[in-house]
């Protein structure tokens, strides 16, 4: 899988990094120019921009839906322990935040070299890409060929291998990789890591008014459009209209194991009074970009 390769540093000091999401600065911040997408990456005075993980989506740290009300956060011993994992990972000793959950300067190191490996910007302008720490095996700027191997040396993988992120695939996601995070989701599931033993994306979740939503573990893209459907409803957890909610959102996506392509989650999702869940696992799923 062809990637453009760029080499650069990890900054975090006054960012709020959750599980999925981190600050990156190239030596070169001129590369960005060279990412494509529908909206240039959107990067800082000092050439920082976020990066959103490719393949993976941990739980919701801060939240805001698109209908309005307060910042949501999903259950915090999995979102909060998700975006202390990535920053550890990646080299950061662990940080102080302010209630907002911003990271308080100084940080130990101030730094931490790493590289990314990308196909593309998100229409927010968000690079999205596999993050990898120290030193690449070739120049910054320039295409790599990305195998199962280098994929294991990335974030996402960890986050994955390590129970701490839910798979959630698009398209710009080539299918050899996507067999390598299933491997990972397997093993991690299969040994009860992370948040797998909480899940109830499958089995169903109890929903409840703002500002929780819902107290359960589930699938992040499934609570966003709880969280906007509620919200949307003043805060009533009542569901009697939420698949009719899901078929106007329009999500397209794939069922994998059929080829099916299909417009609309709520050919995926079923709804049992206060109860929701997905009838598809999150990894048997393709979305399209937004």
């Amino acid at each position: 899988m062809p990637m453009l390769l760029i080499q650069g540093v990890y900054r975090v000091a006054g960012t709020r990094p959750d599980g999925d999401t981190v600050r990156f600065v190239p030596d070169d911040p001129t590369e960005w120019d060279l990412v494509p997408g529908p909206t240039p990456v959107q990067r800082n005075a000092t050439g920082g921009a976020n990066l959103r993980l490719e393949g993976i989506d941990t739980l919701e740290t801060h939240y805001r839906p698109p209908t309005g009300g307060p910042e949501l956060h999903q259950p915090a011993p999995f979102a909060d322990k998700a975006a202390a994992e990535l920053l550890t990972w990646i080299g950061f000793q662990p940080v102080q935040r302010k209630p907002d959950g911003t990271v308080k300067a100084p940080t130990n190191p101030a730094e931490v070299p790493g590289y990314i490996l990308t196909r593309g910007a998100d229409k927010y302008g968000r690079c999205v890409a596999l993050a990898g720490r120290g030193a690449p095996q070739a120049a910054s700027g320039t295409p790599v060929h990305v195998t199962e191997a280098m994929l294991k040396e990335t974030a996402n993988h960890h986050q994955v291998a390590e129970g701490m992120a839910f798979p959630t695939y698009y398209r710009s996601l080539f299918p050899e990789l996507r067999t390598a995070f299933n491997a990972a989701v397997k093993s991690a599931r299969q040994n009860g890591k992370g948040l797998w033993p909480s899940d109830k994306t499958n089995s169903g979740a109890e929903v409840v008014a703002t500002p929780t939503i819902s107290d359960d573990v589930i699938m992040p893209k499934l609570y966003r459009r709880l969280a906007e459907y509620i919200v949307l409803n003043n805060g009533d957890p009542a569901l009697d209209g939420f698949l009719s909610f899901l078929a106007q959102k329009a999500d397209r996506f794939t069922i994998i194991s059929t080829a099916h392509f299909t417009t609309g989650l709520d050919l995926v999702v079923e709804v049992n009074t206060t109860k929701v869940k997905m009838t598809q696992p999150p990894e048997n799923l393709l979305f399209d970009e937004a």
